[in-house]
């Protein structure tokens, strides 16, 4: 069942700005990362159009929170979009991409915000040149989803990906950079999905896995008794724990293979630790490495804080 597009009324607070890099931009998706792009959007270009695709419920929220102009749960609003923005969840965004065509009625820029590129990108090469796409994925979230908890400062200062392969157009790469950089994100290409996917699977998805394997294990080994007297440690180790398991059912599906090379290279590691437990050396040394790489990742106090 689809609704009719719904106008906001803070149209008419629009006021003239910076001139935006797209006219007409459409997210599909209002979810944390979807929700933050649109309300950015928003505030970096007020005389752009901001079009909203989601179920009811979430276009509501989006309302009120003043996150689009136009909404619909019907992607034929998107017609006459300049920006695409896929912003749903991974194995969503493969099953959009070949509606692209018989949805958008004139040239556009299609770009995409999932955690995997190679599946996406594969699916993408279906599409007309008309419909020109660039990968994409800002590095950014938050310990809750969905759009309450969207804001328009969640890219301040961190990395917004681009895959810029063998036949990209430059003027394309170049649009989307100067686009995310107005979102207050810092734009940074990679030359191709495989390398985004090998990148990622240990920056961000063997954190995830190993966060939530941990959480899980401690749990079920000590309760809700035991977990009582928990430190910050444990506390700040298991953050991301609490992300939901429907976004990373697709990322594990289409990134598989480098995932379980991360884990593998894991569980290698333990394995050595736990066969070298009173080997003074052995742990001397692996804790000497994590030191000096965790001093070198962005935002880390140097100020060493001892056992949790």
């Amino acid at each position: 069942m689809t609704d009719a597009p719904r106008l906001l009324p803070v149209l008419q607070e629009h006021t003239s700005g910076a001139p935006p890099v797209f006219v007409r931009i459409a997210v599909v998706g209002l979810g944390l990362i979807g929700g933050s792009i649109a309300l950015a959007a928003r505030r970096a270009w007020p005389s752009a159009l901001v079009i909203g695709v989601d179920r009811s419920a979430v276009l509501e929220r989006a309302m009120t929170r003043h996150a689009v102009d136009v909404a619909s749960e019907d992607l034929t609003i998107i017609s006459d979009a300049d920006l695409v923005v896929l912003a749903t969840p991974v194995g969503s965004i493969i099953d959009l991409i070949p509606a692209l065509d018989r949805t958008l009625a004139s040239d556009a820029v299609v770009t995409d915000v999932g955690s995997t590129k190679r599946a996406i990108v594969s699916a993408a090469r279906a599409l007309p040149s008309r419909l020109t796409f660039v990968g994409g994925h800002p590095l950014a979230g938050a310990a809750t989803s969905g759009i309450d908890a969207a804001r328009a400062d969640l890219f301040a200062g961190r990395p917004w990906i681009l895959i810029a392969e063998d036949g990209a157009r430059a003027d394309v790469v170049s649009h989307l950079s100067a686009f995310a950089q107005g979102l207050g994100a810092k734009p940074v290409t990679l030359p191709s999905s495989e390398a985004h996917d090998r990148l990622l699977a240990f920056l961000s998805h063997l954190p995830q896995l190993t966060a939530t394997a941990l959480m899980a294990i401690v749990g079920d080994e000590i309760g809700e008794d035991g977990l009582a007297l928990a430190g910050g440690g444990l506390r700040d180790t298991t953050r991301l724990a609490s992300s939901p398991a429907d976004i990373w059912r697709d990322i594990c599906l289409t990134n598989g293979d480098e995932i379980g090379a991360s884990l593998d290279a894991l569980i290698a590691l333990l394995q050595e630790m736990r066969q070298h437990l009173t080997d003074g050396a052995t742990i001397d040394r692996v804790f000497a490495s994590a030191n000096r790489w965790r001093d070198l990742l962005p935002g880390v106090d140097k100020a060493r804080s001892g056992v949790a």
